[in-house]
């Protein structure tokens, strides 16, 4: 199973959206050797796909030329899920609240074991963050809700997006901006609510865990942005934190179906269907779905007989 904290940061816009970029990005040296970039192409057009972290900092800037080269040729920019419009914005909020609030006269220390309700409570009051602010949601949307905090806290800041600073970058320029996934898609690949909240128990309870060794994670996710190590990347998001019950084995699988297999199939079809229309598009998204293991976008590309080449 991916990395839960990770998944956040690789995978899935936040869910309450980022505004603008930073008006000074200090320069870095870039000479990279190899990227988190491909272009794919079909007989007579092509299209460029750059895998995103959704939270960066100021030293993955400037990108490298290779990367601004393919951006400032594209007519349009797609993304996951494009939360510089209003609307959508809206409709997220609007998903969020529908699929992530507990019903009246539950909360979450009811829905949770005990123990877990104690382990999360104890790390909000080391955090200073109040857990009653957490008593109203389901536990998938507590566990984003924490994944988000700690990823901040590691000093990884949502402004610095890939994809948000390109989404600004895009809106300056005039390009189109297309979403790839609806806010429903995008908030249901975590929420999946049943009567038990079975899968969202389990998708906090992991992140409880990782948490504690957030920091090293990141440390090597950033390495593995920027140096292209997709190695390294599928290293880091595939460590299991301790061995599962067969429960939670069970869960994982369709966590891991839901929020990874099902969406990338999506993404491909997508892909291809902008190959077909001759569209000139730079497309980013999560690291993640290109990548880890099978069944990820790039192998679905190719598997539809479409050129692929990495840079």
């Amino acid at each position: 199973m991916m990395r839960a904290v990770l998944y956040i940061a690789l995978c899935l816009l936040c869910l309450w959206g980022c505004a603008g970029t930073p008006k000074e990005v200090p320069a870095v040296e870039s000479a990279k050797a190899k990227h988190f970039l491909w272009k794919v192409s079909d007989a007579n057009s092509s299209v460029w796909i750059l895998g995103s972290v959704h939270f960066a900092d100021s030293t993955f800037y400037p990108l490298d030329a290779v990367i601004d080269t393919a951006f400032e040729k594209a007519e349009e920019l797609a993304v996951e899920i494009n939360l510089g419009d209003e609307e959508v914005n809206a409709d997220v909020a609007r998903e969020s609240i529908r699929r992530g609030m507990l019903p009246p006269g539950k909360s979450l220390d009811m829905v949770l074991p005990e123990s877990l309700w104690t382990s999360l409570d104890s790390l909000c009051s080391a955090w200073n963050f109040p857990s009653a602010g957490l008593k109203t949601m389901r536990p998938w949307l507590a566990a984003t809700t924490l994944s988000v905090v700690a990823i901040q806290r590691a000093g990884i800041n949502p402004e610095y997006g890939i994809d948000v600073v390109l989404m600004d970058r895009a809106a300056t320029a005039g390009k189109a901006i297309v979403s790839l996934e609806t806010a429903e898609e995008q908030v249901g690949a975590l929420s999946d609510v049943d009567d038990s909240d079975s899968s969202g128990i389990y998708y906090l309870k992991t992140t409880l865990k990782e948490i504690a060794s957030l920091d090293s994670m990141v440390a090597q996710m950033v390495r593995a942005w920027k140096t292209g190590d997709d190695e390294l990347l599928r290293r880091v998001m595939n460590e299991e934190v301790g061995e599962p019950s067969a429960s939670d084995k069970s869960i994982k699988e369709g966590v891991e179906k839901r929020i990874y297999t099902d969406r990338n199939v999506k993404m491909a079809e997508s892909i291809a269907n902008f190959l077909s229309e001759d569209r000139s598009v730079f497309i980013v998204v999560g690291a993640a779905h290109l990548v880890l293991d099978k069944q990820n976008v790039i192998e679905l590309l190719r598997s539809k007989g479409l050129k692929v080449e990495r840079f």
